[in-house]
């Protein structure tokens, strides 16, 4: 299997029986000096385990003005590489939702409950019980996962790339990766080289608890690496930390959607992600000079201050603050604000 080759050429090799993984890489890189070779690592959803008890309560902390959105420009085209979904949901049927396929998975078929759940944030319907923050939003959907060897949705480094390849090739800016799984300098590249392309991607910061490693590609350069806050403001028991994280969003006890109908309660970084896509998507077509760059440092400077005074590693540049995300032009970026400075606890 390859890469179309427009983000990374990347071949998948498999070594003769008897030959160490070591020994494969020794060879390629005898055969070509140039080439980059690493292990075709796995990467997963980052979803935490289902909120049963009675206090799970789903509440917007972002200031999100769904009327107010459609002032800012052209409705967003939005990327999405997560598992199947199911767009007979009734927060998805009759979204603009296109869902490209074509990568020749391997193994059974994902599971759709985390993708639907993704998508419904992003275009749910706004009379349903899931609404979505763009619900006029055009969705465009990468099933990238399978099942094999386990019951868990997983995907590698060239299914990962081949997904950013797809979008690339239909002008996506702003691509959803709720996902995360280990460093690897394949896929580096092909971000890099998606980035280069004017691409945003926007990565959960996972779900592997304070002390872990950092997770990818949420931890590369550029990537907009979210973290998840509950209701009172507190970081997610799970999360990530790390000098990459970059934002904060609402991923504890929400509402989501679920693939067989209805919705239930759910935490991670997963659910953090889709606001900071959304805003981005917003600010990708309010402006059509809008350096990525320029993209991010707006929703860096378009938060609420949390933990010590600016960017740290458990929240980083703080929790998102959507309500005037249009209004301000280049010149007039806004100024983060600290908690301290609130007399009164967010709705």
């Amino acid at each position: 299997m390859q890469t179309k080759g427009n983000l990374a050429n990347v071949v998948r090799l498999i070594p003769p029986r008897g030959m160490s993984l070591g020994e494969a890489q020794r060879r390629v890189r005898v055969a070509d000096g140039g080439a980059t070779t690493d292990f075709d690592h796995y990467y997963y959803t980052d979803e935490g385990p289902t909120c049963i008890g009675p206090a799970c309560e789903a509440i917007s902390l972002v200031g999100w003005n769904r009327p107010a959105t459609q002032q800012c420009g052209p409705a967003p085209i939005i990327g999405l590489i997560d598992t199947g979904i199911n767009r007979d949901h009734e927060a998805l049927k009759g979204q603009s939702i296109e869902v490209l396929s074509g990568l020749d998975l391997r193994g059974s078929p994902s599971r759709r409950d985390h993708g639907t759940a993704v998508a419904a944030i992003l275009v749910g319907r706004s009379d349903s019980d899931t609404p979505g923050l763009l619900p006029n939003a055009h969705l465009l959907a990468v099933d990238a996962f399978y099942r094999d060897e386990g019951t868990a949705d997983r995907t590698d480094v060239i299914t990962l790339v081949r997904a950013l390849e797809t979008l690339e090739e239909r002008g996506v800016r702003v691509v959803n990766m709720s996902l995360s799984g280990s460093p690897n300098e394949v896929l580096r590249k092909a971000i890099a080289s998606a980035q280069a392309k004017g691409m945003v991607i926007v990565a959960a910061a996972g779900n592997n608890g304070a002390g872990a490693e950092p997770s990818y590609p949420a931890a590369y350069p550029g990537v907009i690496a979210v973290t998840a806050v509950d209701k009172k403001l507190a970081i997610y028991s799970r999360a990530t930390q790390g000098d990459y994280i970059d934002l904060a969003a609402p991923g504890v006890d929400l509402w989501v959607a679920s693939a067989d109908g209805g919705g239930s309660v759910r935490s991670g970084t997963s659910y953090a992600v889709p606001f900071i896509s959304a805003a981005a998507a917003i600010l990708s077509t309010s402006s059509n000079t809008f350096r990525s760059a320029d993209l991010q440092a707006t929703l860096e400077s378009s938060t609420l201050d949390l933990g010590p005074p600016g960017r740290d590693k458990t929240y980083g540049y703080g929790l998102l603050q959507a309500a005037n995300l249009c209004l301000p032009s280049l010149d007039e970026m806004p100024i983060a604000h600290s908690a301290a400075e609130r007399d009164t606890e967010l709705p």
